[in-house]
């Protein structure tokens, strides 16, 4: 298990030396590449970002789990809500697109009842993962900015999403056993079928942590919040 150890004062060009796919991350605060010697505290600050949030997600995001060093519930969620609309944004307008059109170059080597099979799957995970980033869209964002605005809760409660929220990863296991099991030998293994495993273990992994920063972070933050607009 990689070993997190950076700080607010860490360089941020050493910070993504040491874990490269966080610069995937990046966007989703608003932030760019070209940092110079500037520390993450000093990039953070020039772009509103609470440092201690941002070096939370990268945390989860290099080692696959929620850091037992630092303390959650004291860390400031200001920009919880855009980080997770903005990961929604990636996935939808990056990844999967990315993902689907090696996925096609593969369908075309197939034979026909194959090849549909094999997008309607595809077709299957996408109108799930719409469905299931649209409910955090519509009910849960609009909750969480309800509170943090003092308004009491509505008849909407992070329990409800904690019931409901299901897991995105399994399917593209499901999608990548597929591609192990089922694709003709005489299609190259030099090429898209091999590229796209790859994408798909990129996107799970990263998936994997979304949901950490969701049941992990947003959840009890949301419940904190629900809990003093009752109080109140």
């Amino acid at each position: 298990m990689a070993r997190f150890s950076f700080d607010n004062t860490s360089k941020m060009s050493d910070l993504l030396i040491d874990f490269p796919q966080l610069t995937y991350l990046l966007p989703r605060f608003g932030l760019s590449l070209g940092f110079g010697d500037c520390s993450v505290h000093e990039v953070c600050i020039r772009h509103n970002v609470p440092d201690d949030f941002f070096l939370l997600i990268c945390a989860i995001h290099a080692t696959g789990e929620l850091p037992r060093d630092i303390a959650v519930e004291s860390v400031s969620p200001e920009c919880l809500v855009p980080f997770l609309r903005g990961s929604h944004q990636y996935y939808v307008a990056k990844r999967l697109p990315h993902i689907e059109e090696h996925l096609h170059h593969i369908a075309d080597l197939l034979p026909v009842q194959l090849h549909d099979a094999f997008m309607a799957f595809f077709e299957d995970y996408k109108r799930d993962v719409d469905a299931h980033f649209a409910h955090e869209e519509q009910r849960v964002f609009p909750h969480i900015t309800a509170l943090e605005r003092g308004e009491r809760p509505s008849d909407y409660s992070i329990d409800l999403f904690t019931h409901n929220h299901g897991n995105l990863e399994d399917k593209l296991n499901d999608l990548m056993l597929i591609i192990f099991k089922y694709l003709p030998e005489d299609i190259p293994a030099d090429g898209d079928s091999v590229e796209v495993v790859g994408d798909i273990l990129q996107l799970t992994g990263d998936l994997h942590c979304h949901s950490i920063v969701e049941e992990r972070v947003m959840v009890p933050y949301v419940k904190r919040l629900e809990a003093n607009a009752n109080n109140s």
